[in-house]
């Protein structure tokens, strides 16, 4: 095959454009100080609009060249991502915190961050010390630093970590990810390790994409989904969320699901069965989110994936449990009532209609019914296209405050090739700009018609039997004459 060089060189550009753009934001825009949100939202558009044009053009593209543009793109975005620390969320202060205490042998879950037994493992970037005011009275500086005190003394305490008050909320797999990361690094080391991580496994996640796609005969271009998105980059690297890692994982126990061919009806073993559960449960157990991806990778033995999934996320649990005992369950119960879900205000698109306690179960109601479906009509040579329905269309439903939630949506759209789902995460971002909370259930809602409305138009225009593959695996990375 020839490669055509006026659109490589077209893609080369926009990708150099898309990388300059986030490094020069992440360097110079401070999302957390007066103004910097709406700065990084002007900057995000334009990356966003870089990235589609480049994955546009990408689509004219073929063979190796196609492959390298995806693999070399995605490495180059996420080290751009690099170039400042997190501008949009505290969370990976907490992170290191975890990290932290967890080397110097203290479980996460023992103690609140405000403790002051923790006194002495308290490091400057994390706990800067206050300075004295014109009124006498100590003052904590800086944009992303907390005023609190410390407890059971009373001191005025200033830290970079949210909710230093309440305990860890992050499963087992999470805290041993963040002891694994800081345990190479000096305690003064900063944001730096863990944004590193966070570059490791979303390059880790466009290889395991390519790699899995191309055995399955897939387009491997649709990889750029992930790999280019300026929300990935921002989301798992500069801000470096923990969810990266359960959505690699959650990936690769899709993968485990899948027969090599497309369209192939073979059984799931049991060592596979047992292997995508496991999958399914260390995600869990690194962040409960992905677990609204899993219902369709059971559908060939239900049983076997169910129980290797829940003993898994069991088993990560028991060395914590054993050190702290079931203070393991942190900060979770508090959480979903601080974020509105125990009450029925968080969910956008219901609370606008429906009493609160009304709001709540029918909700869980919903939700429920959409990962009983993605199970039952999930096709499980392809069980993507029910993942990306589901995931979406939970996220709608939960609508929650976070976008980074939205990361274990991003890979089955490309895996998909349901691209129009990209509204949620687009509207996730959206909304935490958009104040008040008609503007939001307005962002939501909108969403939901757009992402709705497209599954239905693919739905009524479905063949009455599987389209033959005519992509084949080595056709995206093998020239031909």
């Amino acid at each position: 095959m020839k490669v055509t060089v006026l659109p490589v060189l077209a893609v080369s550009v926009l990708l150099a454009a898309l990388v300059t753009v986030t490094a020069v934001s992440t360097a110079t825009v401070d999302g957390f100080a007066p103004g910097g949100g709406a700065t990084l939202g002007v900057t995000t558009g334009v990356a966003w609009a870089l990235a589609v044009a480049a994955f546009l053009l990408l689509l004219l593209v073929r063979g190796r060249a196609a492959l390298i543009l995806v693999l070399a793109g995605s490495a180059a975005l996420g080290v751009a991502a690099l170039a400042g620390p997190p501008n949009l969320s505290t969370d990976s202060a907490r992170y290191a915190w975890d990290g932290i205490v967890q080397n110097h042998g203290v479980s996460p879950y023992a103690h609140v961050p405000a403790s002051d037994a923790l006194d002495q493992y308290r490091v400057p970037w994390l706990f800067p010390a206050p300075a004295d005011g014109a009124d006498g009275a100590e003052h904590c500086t800086g944009s992303r630093i907390e005023q609190t005190t410390s407890i059971p003394s009373g001191g005025t305490l200033c830290t970079a970590l949210n909710r230093p008050h309440v305990p860890t909320i992050y499963p087992p797999v999470a805290e041993g990810f963040f002891a694994a990361v800081r345990s190479v690094v000096p305690d003064d080391a900063e944001y730096l390790p863990l944004q590193v991580a966070g570059l490791l496994l979303s390059s880790a996640t466009t290889v395991l994409l390519v790699l899995g796609m191309r055995k399955r005969g897939l387009d491997v271009r649709w990889a750029a989904v992930w790999g280019w998105s300026p929300f990935v980059a921002a989301e798992a690297v500069t801000n470096s969320h923990v969810d990266a890692l359960g959505v690699f994982l959650i990936v690769a126990a899709t993968f485990a699901a899948v027969p090599v061919s497309v369209g192939a009806r073979d059984g799931l073993s049991r060592r596979r069965a047992l292997l995508v559960g496991m999958g399914i449960g260390l995600a869990m157990a690194t962040k409960f989110v992905p677990v609204i991806a899993a219902p369709p990778l059971a559908r060939r033995r239900p049983v076997g994936v169910g129980a290797s999934a829940v003993l898994t996320f069991a088993l990560t649990y028991v060395p914590y449990v054993a050190i702290t005992g079931w203070s393991v369950l942190g900060y979770l119960p508090g959480y979903l009532s601080e974020e509105g879900y125990d009450s029925g205000s968080r969910f956008a698109l219901l609370s606008g209609v429906l009493p609160s306690a009304a709001a709540t179960v029918v909700a869980a109601a919903l939700i429920l019914a959409v990962l009983i479906a993605s199970w039952w009509f999930a096709d499980p040579a392809q069980p993507w296209v029910a993942q990306v329905v589901s995931i979406g269309a939970v996220l709608l439903i939960a609508s929650p405050a976070y976008p980074w939630y939205a990361l274990v949506l991003v890979p089955f759209i490309a895996l998909s090739r349901r691209w129009e789902w990209l509204v949620v995460p687009l509207a996730l971002s959206v909304r935490t700009l958009v104040p008040g909370g008609v503007g939001a259930t307005l962002v939501i809602l909108a969403a939901a018609v757009f992402a709705g409305g497209a599954t239905v138009v693919r739905w009524r225009r479905r063949p009455t039997r599987p389209p033959a593959t005519t992509l084949e695996p080595a056709s995206l990375t093998k020239e031909t004459p």
